[in-house]
């Protein structure tokens, strides 16, 4: 109750019946059209395949980073957006995901307001017992705030989720939880990156249970059930204080939150069956969304200027300062966007081709962002420079393109 009073569990009966139909069978669609993906990640320098399967959909142009790999949204149908699905089924299943996050969305303002009722009550509760005892201290009724529409509105508009599906059957080799003897993981102890701060985290289990699982359950166990998909929670950097393995069972769904992810660690421990699972999440959107990456190219490309005569390109300035804001842009714009996007392949076009245009337009930008470069270069090289303000461009340009020339043989040895 101390340790974990920020996770909140909540069995199948509560979800609507409704609800639970539209989301499975949106699953079993997905793997049906083969729309699972294991992702490359890179942790410490080296490749490394997932063992979860995963796809992410949400907002229209949004982006979710982990362990270095960029995943953009398959787009939900959102209203105001035009987005053509390959197939009526995978439109439907969008759709569905879209409700579930409806749904976690209500579901957490609710959670998150009862937990802030429950501590105002919990301070005040303390205050009158220290004002029993003469101690109560000056600033003690500040202590808890109310909090405003607003923040808890922001902390679980849920932008996206990410899907993950497992069949632990079919995996040769899963690590051992290290710390509590829980067994088999499908996913290590992790925080969730890339998310705002003190947001919430939703999550909807569905394990496709058999009766391999009922047989497990008579036998007499000591500790979890291996057959049984759990998730483990543990406070981060510290294995004194009791591990939490909590059982998933079909349709189960939890809740991480206000600071919890960032305080504890949480991990995924295997079953026997197959499991997908949706994990809706407030994603920091804000270096992560096609509308900011485009406004960066628009911003770098305000430096470029044609002749109205000669129909020739040229630089506005040479200032060391916007020199070295285009090329930072020019590299996020080759490696965090066109590069992740490409590298993954063509796995975005089994659901719709909505991400085709902007990539091409990035495209666009970046072929320009080439030609900025060659001409910063070709200014630095004229004898008339004063070597003063040469040498402050030189020195604000170069780590750039070391920089670039070092990830773009990386990207080209993946």
């Amino acid at each position: 109750k101390t340790k974990y009073s920020k996770l909140i569990f909540r069995k199948s009966d509560t979800v609507p019946g409704e609800l639970h139909q539209m989301v499975q069978e949106s699953f079993l669609t997905l793997r049906e059209h083969n729309c699972f993906f294991q992702d490359l990640v890179r942790i410490k320098g080296k490749d490394f395949l997932t063992p979860v399967s995963r796809i992410l959909i949400g907002n229209p142009g949004c982006t979710y980073k982990y362990l270095n790999t960029r995943l953009f949204t398959v787009p939900w149908p959102t209203e105001g957006y035009d987005i053509k699905y390959c197939s009526p089924q995978i439109h439907d299943a969008c759709k569905a995901l879209m409700r579930l996050n409806d749904y976690f969305h209500f579901e957490a303002v609710k959670a998150l307001q009862g937990q802030n009722l429950f501590e105002t009550k919990e301070i005040k509760a303390t205050t009158v017992i220290d004002r029993e005892q003469g101690s109560v201290s000056k600033d003690q009724s500040s202590v808890c705030v109310p909090e405003d529409d607003k923040s808890l509105k922001d902390r679980t508009s849920y932008n996206l989720t990410l899907l993950n599906y497992m069949d632990p059957l079919q995996m040769l080799y899963l690590k051992q939880e290290p710390y509590f003897g829980m067994g088999s993981m499908a996913v290590s102890w992790h925080h969730d990156e890339n998310l705002v701060e003190r947001s919430t985290v939703a999550v909807y289990n569905y394990s496709c249970e058999d009766s391999a699982i009922q047989e497990s359950k008579e036998q007499e166990l000591k500790g979890r059930d291996p057959a049984v998909w759990h998730v483990g929670l543990k406070v981060a950097w510290d294995i004194e204080t009791p591990g939490l393995a909590v059982p998933l069972h079909q349709g189960d769904i939890y809740l991480m939150l206000d600071d919890l992810n960032m305080t504890h660690q949480h991990c995924v421990l295997a079953g026997l069956s197959p499991r997908f699972s949706s994990t809706h999440r407030v994603a920091d959107s804000s270096r992560g969304t096609l509308e900011y990456i485009l406004g960066q190219c628009e911003l770098a490309l305000q430096n470029l200027q044609t002749d109205s005569d000669s129909m020739a390109w040229s630089l506005k300035s040479l200032e060391a300062a916007v020199v070295k804001q285009v090329e930072e842009i020019h590299n996020e714009v080759e490696f965090e966007w066109l590069r992740q996007f490409w590298f993954q392949g063509k796995r975005y076009l089994k659901f719709t081709d909505w991400w085709l245009k902007p990539m091409a337009k990035l495209e666009e930008f970046w072929r320009k962002l080439e030609i900025m470069t060659s001409l910063a270069l070709s200014e630095v090289r004229k004898e008339q420079q004063i070597e003063e303000q040469r040498n402050e461009t030189i020195s604000c340009f170069l780590p750039l393109l070391k920089e670039r020339q070092k990830l773009r043989k990386e990207w080209t040895a993946r």
